[in-house]
């Protein structure tokens, strides 16, 4: 039997689903986990295009957002925007 490596981009094929997961790492996560994860939205609706929105190469998108990264803050702005997300504050519930 072969296996292939699971990957979450191919299972973000909506708003819904893109947000959904997006707001489970931002809750649970640590900062490297959300740069990862919105490297896996890009790549699921297409570095190509995150890269025209954005207005960065697609080389220094997929660095921007590769293990380890840091990017910063405007980058990641401007990828959230092109991938239709925005940054919410709510309070915290004690």
């Amino acid at each position: 039997m072969e296996t292939s490596k699971f990957e979450i981009a191919d299972y973000l094929d909506s708003k819904e689903m893109i947000a959904e997961y997006l707001n489970s790492v931002l809750e649970e996560g640590n900062n490297a986990d959300v740069i990862n994860a919105i490297g896996q939205i890009a790549k699921a609706i297409g570095m190509t295009k995150i890269a025209e929105e954005t207005g960065m190469s697609r080389p220094s998108l997929y660095k921007a957002l590769s293990d380890g990264a840091k990017p910063q803050f405007a980058t990641i702005m401007k990828v959230l925007k092109a991938i239709g997300g925005q940054i919410q504050v709510n309070p915290m519930s004690t």
